[in-house]
């Protein structure tokens, strides 16, 4: 029997509505460290448009109250909250105000991270590495342990941190950044294990080169770009729109059975042997 015209039409938008609630966050709320910039404003970005409310943090006030402006020109809702969280005051008080800006964090996006070494890890100073291990492995400790466990008594929430390849292979120059973001992914699975019965699903993304200012160094020169595009089998570093679907997929209900899990989103450059 033939399907009738107004039939076919039918079946299709129903196809097209499944597939818009597999990624909808309308009622959700999402905190995104980092979020004024390059992954962290894309994910904002992204998230916002499925639905969800954002908290924009980050250290510059200006830069966190630009993009809550941007998701508020596209329809959105978005509060700014900078906060340096390397402190742990600061880490108390934006818990305190995410929460409160909107009633309930349903989503942690875990973007924020420092590095301000780049060379041997035997040679690293301690200020260095303190700076490291305090705002990329302890700030997400001390987050979580505020905001999972609200998430823990509705039975509803995700976390997601943003580690790196360099977390997962040995890295020329990276090796104490590699450090802390393996730590991140060891932290996601224990949060996983813990707190998978109390449906809160915990993952990372961890991303190869992005055209970031974070990573400006190590793309900025067209000479080493080149290099490293070669070495990539898609022949091209990301952008920061490529991580944020990524991001959107583990947030929304289209993710709800994976948790535990290390993400990798590298252009393929870990298949192949490179060094980051």
């Amino acid at each position: 029997m033939k399907i009738k015209l107004g039939e076919n039409a039918l079946r299709n938008k129903k196809i097209r509505d499944m597939t818009m609630d597999c990624f909808e966050l309308r009622g959700k709320t999402a905190l995104i460290t980092g979020g004024s910039r390059g992954i962290g404003r894309a994910i904002a970005l992204r998230l916002s448009e499925a639905g969800a409310n954002v908290i924009v943090n980050g250290r510059n006030a200006e830069a966190c109250a630009a993009v809550a402006e941007e998701i508020a020109q596209k329809g959105g809702q978005a509060v700014p909250l900078p906060f340096n969280i390397s402190k742990m005051e600061d880490i108390t008080e934006l818990a305190r105000q995410s929460m409160a800006a909107f009633g309930k964090i349903d989503i942690f996006v875990g973007n924020a991270a420092a590095n301000p070494y780049h060379g041997p890890v035997l040679d690293v100073g301690m200020d260095a590495f303190d700076k490291i291990v305090s705002t990329n492995i302890k700030a997400n400790l001390l987050l979580c342990r505020k905001l999972v466990p609200p998430m823990a008594e509705r039975r509803d929430g995700v976390v997601i941190f943003i580690t790196s390849v360099a977390g997962i292979q040995a890295s020329d120059g990276l090796g104490i950044y590699g450090m802390s973001k393996a730590a991140e992914a060891s932290l996601a699975r224990n949060l996983a294990a813990e707190h998978g019965p109390d449906n809160v699903r915990v993952n990372c993304i961890a991303p190869g080169l992005i055209r970031t200012d974070f990573a400006r160094s190590l793309w900025e020169d067209p000479e080493r770009l080149a290099e490293t595009e070669r070495a990539y089998p898609l022949r091209r570093i990301g952008e920061p729109d490529e991580i944020a679907g990524t991001a959107l997929w583990l947030a929304s209900p289209a993710g709800a059975f994976v948790t535990g899990q290390v993400i990798v989103v590298d252009g393929g450059v870990s298949i192949v042997g490179k060094r980051v």
